[in-house]
């Protein structure tokens, strides 16, 4: 008779406790981890699901991470736009509260709110979101407008604003003042306008005429008369001359026949004979041009230099006047990046500024926010606003009052805007549309975030409570099996036989 041998039950009941405490410290990560299983394969048929689910919730995640810095900057964007709309209506205030002084001091306050305004106006078109430029289009590395001293007064040899209004005022006023007509008498008793033929100055658009015996022609071929030979007129008749300004505008002068001498303003006077009182007419045409060309046109003259400058870009820069000499000039000539700030320097482009910066925050959906310094709205805001900062009337000029208040009410008359023309506002509104689909974006991702974290949860994850009774269920198992291994353990021929 033979005993058998316990070294394989031994052996056997080691590997039992090896299997029960990996078991053991499985289910301790479970209950510190809440996951079922560290690995896919841990998984069994889930895994694959799993997979799915986890590269779902990190594609939400990068939108979400889009969303926020979209968001971030369509904000900065917004305010940006909410502060240049305050500073068009704070300059166009300030402008029409110099016409109703109508002194020195209200210009003064105009022209130093216009230039604050423009440099902070500059400074929005500049803002950034980190390193990015949000005005630039997809020139996001470089700011979009120059500096307010280069805009207005160049930079070394690059002429600016002040320069091309200056250069433009000589060529439209001409050397006499008169807006580069020719006012004569071709005979003694008539008097003749005739416009110089060339792209500057007042244009004769119509003449009408009540004066008794007069005659009257044109305008025709650029000239309009006045024949008196028929005798003189009575006091009280008129004459109109209409003439079209640089900038598209429209000015007249009426002359009233007076008895008086000397006549008052916008009058002459009639004589014994009539080419005496053509004489009169005459002056009295030539002071009322002078006195337009030192006002109305001389706002023109601006309006329209600063439509060249501010219209222009690098591939297409602004006309100058073919000169000097600027006051007789022929012509205009175009400027070059060698000789004219060009203002706008971000991203040039025929496409709509909103889709230069798109970004997508869903698998199916894209959104447009992209912006240019360029675009209508902020262009003709910074255009009328450079112009008022940029022209300065001597106080010590008599025209200053009307010349000031020309120019004011046009510029007024061009930030109120109008029918078919892009507004700030306008602008707001695209980046709103933006906001709303991002904002209902985040929300469906929140939404679905949640359903399948839920569901992946089931998958992956463990009760605590289930757990818990299964650690306590194997602690009682090993105990038990580490108490019979160790009797085993303890089993010998003498014991045995005992």
């Amino acid at each position: 008779m033979s005993v058998s041998g316990i070294g394989g039950q031994s052996g056997l009941a080691i590997q039992q406790l090896i299997n029960m405490r990996a078991q053991f410290d499985d289910l301790q990560r479970q209950l510190s981890t809440g996951q079922k299983s560290a690995t896919y394969s841990g998984l069994g048929l889930d895994r694959g699901i799993t997979v799915s689910l986890n590269a779902q919730l990190s594609a939400i995640g990068g939108y979400d991470n889009t969303i926020t810095n979209v968001m971030t900057r369509i904000n900065l964007m917004n305010t940006a736009l909410g502060r240049m709309s305050d500073l068009g209506s704070e300059v166009k205030a300030a402008m029409v509260q110099s016409n109703n002084t109508g002194n020195s001091s209200g210009v003064g306050i105009a022209q130093q709110t216009a230039q604050s305004s423009l440099d902070e106006l500059l400074g929005l078109l500049n803002v950034q979101a980190g390193d990015r430029y949000l005005f630039s289009g997809r020139a996001t590395d470089q700011p979009p407008v120059e500096t307010m001293d280069h805009i207005l007064n160049g930079n070394g040899a690059l002429a600016g604003l002040k320069q091309l209004i200056s250069e433009r005022n000589q060529a439209d006023l001409g050397a006499d003042g008169l807006g580069r007509l020719v006012i004569n008498q071709p005979t003694v008793d008539s008097v003749q306008v005739v416009e110089d033929a060339v792209p500057f100055g007042l244009k004769l658009s119509s003449l009408s005429s009540n004066l008794t015996n007069a005659t009257t022609i044109g305008p025709a071929g650029g000239a309009l008369s006045i024949d008196l030979s028929g005798g003189n007129p009575n006091a009280g008749d008129t004459v109109t001359l209409r003439f079209t300004l640089p900038d598209g505008t429209s000015d007249t002068l009426t002359l009233t026949a007076t008895t008086r001498s000397p006549p008052g303003a916008n009058q002459f006077t009639i004589e014994a004979t009539p080419d005496l009182t053509a004489t009169n007419l005459l002056n009295a045409v030539k002071a009322g041009v002078t006195k337009i060309g030192a006002t109305s046109l001389t706002a023109a003259s601006a309006i329209k230099a600063s439509g060249d400058f501010f219209n222009a870009d690098v591939n297409n820069p602004p006309l100058r006047v073919d000169g000097p000499p600027f006051d007789t000039a022929t012509g205009t000539i175009p400027g070059t990046t060698a000789n004219t700030v060009i203002w706008y320097t971000g991203e040039l482009g025929t496409d709509p500024a909103r889709s230069t910066a798109t970004a997508r925050i869903d698998q199916s959906l894209m959104v447009s926010y992209g912006a240019r310094a360029n675009e209508e709205a902020l262009r003709n805001l910074l255009q009328n606003i450079a112009t008022r900062a940029a022209v300065t009337v001597p106080s010590t000029n008599p025209n200053a009052p009307g010349s000031n208040a020309a120019l004011n009410q046009r510029l007024a008359g061009n930030l109120s805007g109008g029918v078919g023309i892009q507004s700030v506002t306008d602008i707001e509104t695209d980046l709103a549309a933006a906001q709303t689909s991002l904002d209902a974006a985040k929300t469906r991702h929140q939404q679905t975030s949640t359903t399948l974290n839920d569901f992946l949860q089931q998958i992956v994850g463990v009760s605590n409570e289930s757990v818990g009774a299964q650690i306590l269920t194997l602690q009682t198992r090993m105990q038990a099996s580490m108490q019979t291994t160790a009797m085993l353990f303890q089993t010998s021929l003498v014991n045995y036989l005992r």
